[in-house]
Protein backbone atom coordinates (compact mmCIF):
# COMPACT_ATOMS: atom_id res chain seq x y z
CA UNK A 1 0.00 0.00 0.00
CA UNK A 2 2.44 2.91 -1.15
CA UNK A 3 2.37 6.27 -0.65
CA UNK A 4 0.11 8.49 -3.15
CA UNK A 5 -2.93 5.79 -3.22
CA UNK A 6 -6.34 7.18 -2.59
CA UNK A 7 -8.57 6.16 0.07
CA UNK A 8 -10.69 4.11 -1.88
CA UNK A 9 -7.54 2.15 -2.92
CA UNK A 10 -6.18 1.68 0.41
CA UNK A 11 -9.60 0.43 1.32
CA UNK A 12 -10.37 -1.76 -1.68
CA UNK A 13 -7.12 -3.45 -0.94
CA UNK A 14 -7.96 -4.25 2.59
CA UNK A 15 -11.69 -5.56 1.71
CA UNK A 16 -9.71 -8.20 -1.03
CA UNK A 17 -7.88 -9.71 1.92
CA UNK A 18 -10.73 -11.32 3.75
CA UNK A 19 -14.51 -10.96 3.65
CA UNK A 20 -15.13 -9.39 6.69
CA UNK A 21 -12.74 -6.56 6.04
CA UNK A 22 -15.85 -5.39 3.78
CA UNK A 23 -18.63 -3.83 6.41
CA UNK A 24 -15.66 -2.23 7.85
CA UNK A 25 -14.76 -0.85 4.66
CA UNK A 26 -17.49 0.65 4.26
CA UNK A 27 -17.94 2.19 7.34
CA UNK A 28 -14.51 4.03 6.89
CA UNK A 29 -15.64 5.46 3.17
CA UNK A 30 -18.96 6.67 4.84
CA UNK A 31 -16.68 8.94 7.44
CA UNK A 32 -14.37 9.99 4.71
CA UNK A 33 -17.60 11.13 2.80
CA UNK A 34 -19.04 12.74 5.85
CA UNK A 35 -15.68 14.37 6.60
CA UNK A 36 -15.71 16.23 2.90
CA UNK A 37 -19.06 17.46 3.29
CA UNK A 38 -18.45 18.58 7.06
CA UNK A 39 -15.05 20.48 5.63
CA UNK A 40 -16.54 22.18 3.35
CA UNK A 41 -19.14 23.09 6.15
CA UNK A 42 -16.23 24.82 8.13
CA UNK A 43 -13.95 25.95 5.70
CA UNK A 44 -17.15 28.75 5.09
CA UNK A 45 -17.77 29.47 8.76
CA UNK A 46 -20.38 31.95 8.56
CA UNK A 47 -20.34 32.13 5.08
CA UNK A 48 -21.99 28.40 5.65
CA UNK A 49 -24.58 28.96 8.67
CA UNK A 50 -22.09 27.95 10.86
CA UNK A 51 -21.92 30.26 14.41
CA UNK A 52 -20.24 28.31 16.78
CA UNK A 53 -22.76 29.03 19.11
CA UNK A 54 -24.44 26.74 21.45
CA UNK A 55 -27.90 25.38 20.53
CA UNK A 56 -29.02 23.36 23.18
CA UNK A 57 -27.16 20.04 25.83
CA UNK A 58 -26.94 17.30 25.05
CA UNK A 59 -27.64 14.33 27.28
CA UNK A 60 -24.44 14.67 29.37
CA UNK A 61 -25.06 18.36 29.82
CA UNK A 62 -22.56 19.52 27.73
CA UNK A 63 -23.55 22.42 25.11
CA UNK A 64 -24.14 21.23 21.63
CA UNK A 65 -22.78 23.67 19.39
CA UNK A 66 -24.74 24.13 15.79
CA UNK A 67 -22.09 21.97 13.62
CA UNK A 68 -22.05 19.36 16.49
CA UNK A 69 -25.28 18.80 15.59
CA UNK A 70 -24.91 19.50 11.77
CA UNK A 71 -22.29 17.18 11.92
CA UNK A 72 -24.40 14.36 13.89
CA UNK A 73 -26.93 14.59 11.19
CA UNK A 74 -24.14 14.11 8.35
CA UNK A 75 -22.27 11.30 9.50
CA UNK A 76 -25.91 9.37 9.68
CA UNK A 77 -26.92 9.61 6.44
CA UNK A 78 -23.82 8.80 5.13
CA UNK A 79 -23.55 5.67 7.41
CA UNK A 80 -27.26 5.26 5.66
CA UNK A 81 -27.10 1.18 3.84
CA UNK A 82 -23.65 0.16 5.62
CA UNK A 83 -23.65 -3.11 7.82
CA UNK A 84 -24.10 -1.03 10.96
CA UNK A 85 -26.18 -2.79 13.64
CA UNK A 86 -25.65 0.14 16.30
CA UNK A 87 -24.33 3.73 16.50
CA UNK A 88 -23.19 5.80 19.51
CA UNK A 89 -22.92 9.13 19.10
CA UNK A 90 -21.92 12.18 21.33
CA UNK A 91 -25.07 13.62 20.30
CA UNK A 92 -27.78 10.99 21.58
CA UNK A 93 -28.71 10.07 24.90
CA UNK A 94 -28.91 6.22 23.75
CA UNK A 95 -27.84 3.75 21.62
CA UNK A 96 -29.67 3.62 18.44
CA UNK A 97 -30.12 -0.09 16.97
CA UNK A 98 -29.84 0.20 12.82
CA UNK A 99 -29.67 -3.22 11.20
CA UNK A 100 -29.65 -6.21 14.23
CA UNK A 101 -28.07 -8.34 11.85
CA UNK A 102 -25.54 -6.22 10.63
CA UNK A 103 -21.78 -7.23 10.61
CA UNK A 104 -19.97 -4.42 12.57
CA UNK A 105 -21.05 -1.30 15.50
CA UNK A 106 -20.20 2.35 15.44
CA UNK A 107 -18.96 4.57 18.37
CA UNK A 108 -18.54 8.42 16.77
CA UNK A 109 -17.77 11.62 18.09
CA UNK A 110 -19.00 14.23 14.99
CA UNK A 111 -17.34 16.99 16.30
CA UNK A 112 -14.35 16.93 19.14
CA UNK A 113 -13.55 20.39 19.90
CA UNK A 114 -16.76 22.16 18.95
CA UNK A 115 -15.75 25.25 20.96
CA UNK A 116 -12.98 25.99 18.78
CA UNK A 117 -15.42 26.24 15.69
CA UNK A 118 -15.97 30.12 16.22
CA UNK A 119 -12.26 30.74 17.01
CA UNK A 120 -11.06 28.99 13.53
CA UNK A 121 -8.89 26.52 15.39
CA UNK A 122 -8.51 22.72 14.99
CA UNK A 123 -11.67 20.51 14.85
CA UNK A 124 -12.50 16.96 14.25
CA UNK A 125 -14.45 13.87 14.56
CA UNK A 126 -13.59 10.40 15.72
CA UNK A 127 -14.82 6.79 15.08
CA UNK A 128 -14.43 3.53 16.31
CA UNK A 129 -15.48 0.14 14.82
CA UNK A 130 -16.73 -3.11 16.41
CA UNK A 131 -17.65 -5.96 15.54
CA UNK A 132 -21.22 -6.79 16.22
CA UNK A 133 -21.73 -9.22 18.88
CA UNK A 134 -24.81 -11.75 19.19
CA UNK A 135 -26.76 -9.23 20.54
CA UNK A 136 -26.23 -5.84 19.01
CA UNK A 137 -26.54 -3.83 22.57
CA UNK A 138 -24.14 -5.20 23.81
CA UNK A 139 -21.47 -3.97 21.20
CA UNK A 140 -19.88 -1.45 23.31
CA UNK A 141 -19.77 -3.56 25.92
CA UNK A 142 -16.65 -5.04 24.70
CA UNK A 143 -12.55 -3.69 25.86
CA UNK A 144 -11.22 -1.17 23.64
CA UNK A 145 -8.74 -3.88 22.57
CA UNK A 146 -11.85 -5.59 20.36
CA UNK A 147 -11.71 -2.47 18.02
CA UNK A 148 -11.20 -3.83 14.67
CA UNK A 149 -10.54 0.15 13.30
CA UNK A 150 -10.61 3.78 14.21
CA UNK A 151 -9.55 6.71 13.08
CA UNK A 152 -10.66 10.46 13.32
CA UNK A 153 -10.03 13.34 11.33
CA UNK A 154 -8.76 17.19 11.90
CA UNK A 155 -10.46 19.80 10.04
CA UNK A 156 -7.31 22.26 9.75
CA UNK A 157 -5.07 24.22 7.53
CA UNK A 158 -5.70 20.34 6.17
CA UNK A 159 -8.07 18.10 6.32
CA UNK A 160 -6.40 15.24 7.39
CA UNK A 161 -8.04 11.68 8.26
CA UNK A 162 -6.15 9.57 10.34
CA UNK A 163 -6.66 5.68 10.03
CA UNK A 164 -5.97 2.26 11.80
CA UNK A 165 -7.38 -0.86 10.07
CA UNK A 166 -5.94 -3.14 13.61
CA UNK A 167 -2.00 -2.87 11.53
CA UNK A 168 -0.38 0.14 11.50
CA UNK A 169 -1.50 3.71 11.15
CA UNK A 170 -2.16 5.75 7.99
CA UNK A 171 -2.70 9.56 7.48
CA UNK A 172 -4.73 10.70 4.25
CA UNK A 173 -5.39 13.94 3.28
CA UNK A 174 -8.21 15.45 1.70
CA UNK A 175 -7.48 16.66 -2.25
CA UNK A 176 -10.29 19.91 -1.76
CA UNK A 177 -10.67 19.85 -5.61
CA UNK A 178 -10.82 16.22 -6.70
CA UNK A 179 -13.03 15.51 -3.05
CA UNK A 180 -10.32 12.49 -3.01
CA UNK A 181 -8.16 11.80 0.48
CA UNK A 182 -5.10 10.67 -0.71
CA UNK A 183 -2.38 9.24 1.94
CA UNK A 184 0.43 11.61 3.32
CA UNK A 185 2.22 9.04 5.33
CA UNK A 186 2.60 5.76 5.82
CA UNK A 187 3.21 3.47 8.89
CA UNK A 188 3.46 6.30 11.46
CA UNK A 189 5.57 5.65 14.62
CA UNK A 190 5.30 8.21 17.45
CA UNK A 191 8.68 9.37 18.68
CA UNK A 192 9.52 7.39 22.20
CA UNK A 193 10.44 10.26 24.36
CA UNK A 194 10.26 13.99 22.72
CA UNK A 195 10.54 16.95 24.87
CA UNK A 196 6.68 17.95 25.09
CA UNK A 197 3.81 17.94 26.93
CA UNK A 198 0.10 19.34 26.70
CA UNK A 199 -1.99 20.06 29.77
CA UNK A 200 -4.50 22.84 30.83
CA UNK A 201 -1.93 24.17 33.67
CA UNK A 202 -4.65 26.16 34.89
CA UNK A 203 -6.01 23.71 37.30
CA UNK A 204 -3.12 22.36 38.30
CA UNK A 205 -4.30 23.27 42.26
CA UNK A 206 -6.97 20.14 41.17
CA UNK A 207 -4.61 17.60 39.99
CA UNK A 208 -3.03 14.08 41.79
CA UNK A 209 0.23 15.06 43.42
CA UNK A 210 1.66 12.67 40.71
CA UNK A 211 0.35 14.42 38.32
CA UNK A 212 1.44 17.25 39.81
CA UNK A 213 5.17 15.91 40.64
CA UNK A 214 5.10 14.96 37.07
CA UNK A 215 4.57 18.23 35.49
CA UNK A 216 7.27 19.07 37.70
CA UNK A 217 9.88 16.79 36.35
CA UNK A 218 8.92 18.74 33.37
CA UNK A 219 9.53 22.36 34.53
CA UNK A 220 12.83 21.44 35.84
CA UNK A 221 14.55 21.11 32.39
CA UNK A 222 17.72 19.77 32.01
CA UNK A 223 18.34 20.09 35.44
CA UNK A 224 15.77 17.24 36.50
CA UNK A 225 15.54 13.93 35.78
CA UNK A 226 13.70 14.15 32.88
CA UNK A 227 17.33 15.85 31.94
CA UNK A 228 15.16 17.82 28.93
CA UNK A 229 14.02 21.13 28.19
CA UNK A 230 10.81 20.64 27.74
CA UNK A 231 7.90 22.68 25.47
CA UNK A 232 4.31 22.95 26.52
CA UNK A 233 1.81 22.92 24.17
CA UNK A 234 -2.07 23.21 25.03
CA UNK A 235 -4.64 23.29 21.86
CA UNK A 236 -8.42 22.17 23.54
CA UNK A 237 -8.63 20.08 21.21
CA UNK A 238 -7.76 16.02 21.46
CA UNK A 239 -7.94 15.31 17.40
CA UNK A 240 -5.12 18.09 17.30
CA UNK A 241 -3.22 16.93 19.80
CA UNK A 242 -3.18 13.66 18.74
CA UNK A 243 -2.21 14.51 15.82
CA UNK A 244 0.76 16.19 16.81
CA UNK A 245 1.63 13.75 18.59
CA UNK A 246 1.56 11.71 15.45
CA UNK A 247 3.66 13.40 13.60
CA UNK A 248 6.57 14.76 16.20
CA UNK A 249 5.57 12.94 19.14
CA UNK A 250 5.25 14.01 23.08
CA UNK A 251 2.77 13.22 25.70
CA UNK A 252 -1.24 14.78 26.66
CA UNK A 253 -2.86 14.41 29.52
CA UNK A 254 -6.38 15.04 30.89
CA UNK A 255 -6.43 13.59 34.03
CA UNK A 256 -9.23 12.85 36.68
CA UNK A 257 -8.92 15.93 39.38
CA UNK A 258 -11.01 17.42 42.36
CA UNK A 259 -13.31 19.67 41.02
CA UNK A 260 -17.42 18.38 40.70
CA UNK A 261 -17.57 16.11 38.31
CA UNK A 262 -14.06 15.40 36.78
CA UNK A 263 -13.15 12.76 39.49
CA UNK A 264 -12.97 10.39 35.83
CA UNK A 265 -11.87 12.61 33.89
CA UNK A 266 -14.11 14.22 31.21
CA UNK A 267 -13.34 12.53 27.73
CA UNK A 268 -15.41 9.81 26.63
CA UNK A 269 -14.04 6.18 27.12
CA UNK A 270 -16.34 4.84 23.75
CA UNK A 271 -15.60 7.39 21.05
CA UNK A 272 -13.36 9.28 22.23
CA UNK A 273 -10.15 7.54 24.72
CA UNK A 274 -11.07 4.00 22.86
CA UNK A 275 -10.05 4.94 19.33
CA UNK A 276 -7.76 7.34 19.87
CA UNK A 277 -5.78 5.04 22.43
CA UNK A 278 -6.15 2.30 19.52
CA UNK A 279 -4.64 4.63 17.14
CA UNK A 280 -1.76 5.82 20.18
CA UNK A 281 -0.74 2.18 20.71
CA UNK A 282 -0.52 1.25 16.87
CA UNK A 283 1.79 3.67 16.31
CA UNK A 284 4.21 2.72 18.87
CA UNK A 285 2.67 4.98 21.31
CA UNK A 286 0.68 3.93 24.43
CA UNK A 287 -2.91 5.64 26.42
CA UNK A 288 -3.22 4.87 29.96
CA UNK A 289 -5.38 6.74 32.95
CA UNK A 290 -1.97 6.57 35.02
CA UNK A 291 -3.06 3.23 36.60
CA UNK A 292 -4.89 1.21 33.58
CA UNK A 293 -4.28 0.50 29.58
CA UNK A 294 -7.26 2.64 28.32
CA UNK A 295 -7.55 -0.76 25.67
CA UNK A 296 -7.93 -3.04 28.86
CA UNK A 297 -11.14 -0.78 30.22
CA UNK A 298 -14.88 -1.75 29.49
CA UNK A 299 -18.03 1.18 29.13
CA UNK A 300 -20.62 0.56 31.75
CA UNK A 301 -22.65 3.38 29.79
CA UNK A 302 -22.68 4.65 26.23
CA UNK A 303 -21.50 8.01 27.71
CA UNK A 304 -19.00 6.77 30.28
CA UNK A 305 -15.73 8.92 31.09
CA UNK A 306 -12.33 8.18 31.58
CA UNK A 307 -8.99 10.00 32.31
CA UNK A 308 -6.40 9.95 29.34
CA UNK A 309 -2.38 10.13 29.04
CA UNK A 310 -1.81 9.21 25.68
CA UNK A 311 1.83 9.90 23.30
CA UNK A 312 5.06 9.04 23.07
CA UNK A 313 5.87 5.37 25.17
CA UNK A 314 8.73 6.19 27.53
CA UNK A 315 6.65 9.79 28.88
CA UNK A 316 3.63 7.16 29.45
CA UNK A 317 5.37 4.87 30.92
CA UNK A 318 7.10 6.89 33.11
CA UNK A 319 3.44 8.14 34.03
CA UNK A 320 2.16 5.03 34.72
CA UNK A 321 5.42 4.21 37.38
CA UNK A 322 5.22 7.18 39.22
CA UNK A 323 1.17 5.77 39.75
CA UNK A 324 2.43 2.00 40.76
CA UNK A 325 5.97 1.87 41.84
CA UNK A 326 7.30 3.07 45.06
CA UNK A 327 11.00 3.27 43.03
CA UNK A 328 10.08 6.16 41.09
CA UNK A 329 10.30 8.03 44.23
CA UNK A 330 13.89 7.16 44.97
CA UNK A 331 14.40 8.05 40.74
CA UNK A 332 12.77 12.12 41.49
CA UNK A 333 14.63 12.50 45.07
CA UNK A 334 18.05 11.31 44.87
CA UNK A 335 20.74 10.66 47.49
CA UNK A 336 22.19 13.76 48.84
CA UNK A 337 25.92 13.70 47.08
CA UNK A 338 24.23 12.38 43.82
CA UNK A 339 25.00 14.06 40.70
CA UNK A 340 21.62 15.61 40.84
CA UNK A 341 21.35 16.03 45.05
CA UNK A 342 21.64 18.92 47.00
CA UNK A 343 25.09 19.24 46.56
CA UNK A 344 25.31 19.20 42.90
CA UNK A 345 28.37 19.30 41.51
Amino acid sequence: MAQGQTLHQHLTGFAATDPAHGPVADVVAAFAIAATEISELISGGLLSGITGEGQTRNSDGDVQKDLDIKADQIIRAALAGTSVAALASEEAEEIEICDPAGAVSVAFDPLDGSSNINTNMSVGTIFSIVRTPSHARAAFTQPGSAQLAAGFVVYGPQTSLVLTLGDGVDVFTLDRKAKVFQKVRSRVQIPAQTPEYAINASNRRFWDPLIVAFIEDCLAGKDGVMQADFNMRWIGSMVAEAYRILVRGGIFLYPGDTREGYGEGRLRLLYEAHPIAFIMEQAGGGATTGRQRILDITANTPHQRVPLIMGSIDSVRRIERMHGSPDIKFERNPPLFATRGLFRI
